[in-house]
């Protein structure tokens, strides 16, 4: 299925903030709470970070979207940091996989040295088998440290990985 990822446009959000909420309402990948608004989630996925991306499909369908912006500010921001979600119906072919190698490409262009998940949940095998696909390790978890809608409380992994050598 080919696959194009560019910048995310504000005629894109129509298509977007459905898939953001089901993934955000789930409760079981991402810390935000499963209640929040458009408004709350436009502004962490949309507003606040350096660039926001969308995958699509050649028909112009919604495949996924990622985030990039600074783990940290000042001393901290050449460290990346990025969210990823795949639209249900598009899960398993290759999207994830697809925004990730494009996120570390887009990270080096702004200058950023590494790229770092800050809350990968240990339940999530396969964000964390793709991640380490990728060349990203685990060098750190974190105890009972997400709220897990299904399972309670679950570890979570920080990952990281050193990019452009």
């Amino acid at each position: 299925m080919p696959i194009t990822i560019r910048p995310y446009e504000p005629k894109d959000w129509p298509l977007l903030w459905p898939v953001l909420h089901t993934t955000f309402a789930a409760g079981d990948t991402y810390a935000y709470a499963p209640e929040s608004t458009e408004a709350d989630v436009h502004k962490v996925w949309i507003e606040t970070p350096a660039a926001t991306y969308v995958a699509v499909a050649e028909d112009g369908s919604l495949l996924g979207t990622y985030k990039l912006q600074s783990n940290q500010p000042g001393l901290g921001s050449h460290v990346s940091n990025c969210g990823y979600v795949v639209a249900p119906s598009a899960r398993g072919q290759g999207v994830a996989s697809a925004m990730c190698e494009h996120s570390q490409v887009e990270a080096v262009k702004r200058g950023f040295k590494a790229m770092q998940f800050n809350l990968v949940v240990s339940t999530n095998a396969v964000a964390v088998n793709l991640w380490k696909k990728h060349g990203f390790s685990i060098v750190g978890t974190l105890p009972g440290a997400f709220q897990h809608r299904a399972l309670g409380y679950v570890d979570a992994y920080v990952m990281f990985k050193t990019l452009g050598t």
